[in-house]
């Protein structure tokens, strides 16, 4: 006998929303903002050398987000990678704030980690209703 899960109790609509806002929002992760680190492209290398520790935090940075990225589309670890973007993206809108006086440009950061803490707290007990 297994438990039932706890997508049934959310609507239908609401369940189909959050699955697009998480591959919306992995899709983002994995293309648009961990594949540039990889890739070095010239902007992701410029913010790093502002942040001053060197160019191997651009790349544990973008593994982070590729990893955040590629859970946030899976069922079993979606909440656990929100979680985990949600506190790279507290570090990435501090650093802009205050290492690099980033502006508005802290305004991506935060509105990218409230989307992840979204998913994070609604997905949060379906992480320990996935078999093992």
């Amino acid at each position: 006998m297994t438990a039932p899960s706890p997508t049934r109790r959310m609507p239908v609509a609401a369940h189909r929303a959050l699955w697009v806002l998480q591959i919306l929002l992995g899709l983002f992760f994995v293309l648009a903002s961990a594949l540039p680190k990889f890739w070095g492209d010239p902007f992701a290398v410029a913010i790093f050398d502002g942040i001053g520790l060197g160019q191997w935090l651009r790349y544990v940075v973008g593994f982070l987000e590729l990893a955040g990225g590629i859970g946030l589309c899976t069922r079993r670890f979606a909440a656990p990678a929100a979680a985990g973007l949600v506190l790279l993206m507290i570090g990435a809108a501090l650093t802009q704030a205050v290492v690099l006086h980033g502006g508005a440009l802290v305004v991506t950061p935060l509105v990218l980690g409230v989307l992840a803490a979204v998913i994070a707290v609604v997905r949060r007990n379906e992480t320990l209703a996935t078999p093992r």
